[in-house]
């Protein structure tokens, strides 16, 4: 149950009330973006809360169980801060959310209405709907190790201790040319072995891309050209001459910690557990029980 500050209760009271919802939204890099449904901007905790910028809310849903309460937040492509770009870049995914109910006459009079963090994004040709997540949707995620064969560290983290900062491992480059819309040939890689950076990340230093981070599905050295193939092509186009900076990457098979990396006593896999040929096993004379594959 909510307490409300005692004006903002005597308001309500009234029965005319004078309210909007406003929306502030930290994305995971660090920017901080307000938004209201009122038709003026509205300014409290350090935060300008946009106007015009066609958000409305749908109802809040509740309930008593741990089931994931949801919001709806539903706007047009109208606010030079919510693009189509934006959003396919992923720019929103996972930002977190406050939802305020704030008496525009006096914004001191205001009530926290709900936390959370936003979810599935809908969008058309001209609008897009933003499903705002209640905090128990982090009960629905996985915690905890998984029993696998392969690594489950991410490379160049604390568990894993390699230093993707050492040059052994980093390479700069530029596009030459592009041969896809995720695929390119790029200078300064050609020394390089093949297949160093396939599974890694690549960051873009500049171009349209500058700042973003995405993974790189192959890299060939041929004749020492390098062509490396993203995951997914980027949202904005890549040109030539865009720089990037690239990371080693890791296929979390025990083979290549030891080979590549040198780093099998960080290895966070268990390879020896049985497989699916235990499974179909069956009794036989000459023995073939020890655990070893078939």
């Amino acid at each position: 149950m909510k307490t409300f500050d005692p004006a903002l209760q005597a308001h309500l009271d009234q029965g005319t009330t004078t309210l909007a919802w406003c929306w502030r939204i930290a994305c995971a890099d660090g920017l901080t973006f307000g938004f209201t449904d009122h038709d003026r901007t509205l300014s409290f905790d350090g935060t300008d809360f946009e106007p015009e910028s066609g958000l409305t809310a749908s109802e809040v849903r509740s309930g008593s169980d741990l089931s994931v309460d949801a919001q709806d937040a539903e706007g047009v492509l109208t606010s030079d801060r919510i693009t189509e770009t934006d959003i396919l870049d992923g720019r929103w995914d996972n930002a977190e959310v406050e939802v305020w109910r704030v008496n525009w006459a006096d914004t001191g009079q205001r009530v926290l209405m709900r936390r959370g963090g936003i979810g599935q994004i809908r969008r058309g040709r001209l609008a897009f709907v933003a499903e705002v997540r209640s905090l128990a949707h982090v009960l629905g995620q996985t915690v905890g190790r998984t029993f696998q064969a392969t690594c489950d560290a991410a490379l160049g983290d604390a568990r894993c201790g390699v230093d993707l900062e050492n040059a052994a491992y980093k390479g700069a480059g530029a596009v030459i040319d592009l041969l896809r819309d995720r695929a390119f040939t790029a200078s300064g890689l050609g020394g390089v072995t093949s297949g160093c950076f396939t599974f890694g990340t690549l960051e873009w230093t500049s171009g349209a891309n500058a700042g973003r981070r995405t993974e790189v599905l192959g890299h060939d050295v041929t004749d020492g050209i390098a062509v490396l193939t993203l995951l997914e092509a980027p949202v904005r186009a890549i040109a030539e001459d865009d720089a990037f900076t690239i990371r080693a990457g890791c296929d979390k098979r025990m083979g290549i910690c030891g080979t590549k990396f040198g780093n099998i006593a960080n290895f966070r896999g268990f390879p020896h557990i049985p497989g699916q040929d235990a499974v179909l096993r069956y009794a036989t004379k000459d023995g073939g029980h020890e655990g070893s594959v078939l």
